[in-house]
């Protein structure tokens, strides 16, 4: 489930470190979760939806890899953003 350019920019304005900021962990980890929420709205109608099923592990593990990426690097950060998505530690 792609998110809408409008919503896209609204999580961009939202999680950016700097001015034009698109590629930092923080927006990604927002992005991702964003999406993830949408596809799982979508899997609770759709429950046999399978390969949808399988994207959203996938974006789930991905967005654990990025959490723990950052938590490398600054942990501060790290606790701010999944504070912020709202995201158990």
């Amino acid at each position: 489930m792609p998110l809408s350019p409008s919503q896209k920019q609204e999580v961009i304005k939202e999680f950016q470190t700097v001015d034009g900021d698109t590629g930092s962990p923080e927006v990604q980890i927002a992005l991702l979760s964003k999406r993830i929420e949408k596809l799982t709205g979508h899997l609770k109608e759709h429950n046999h939806d399978v390969h949808s099923r399988r994207g959203l592990l996938s974006m789930i593990a991905k967005r654990r890899r990025l959490v723990n990426f950052l938590e490398k690097v600054d942990k501060i950060r790290a606790s701010e953003i999944v504070k912020k998505v709202g995201l158990k530690n």
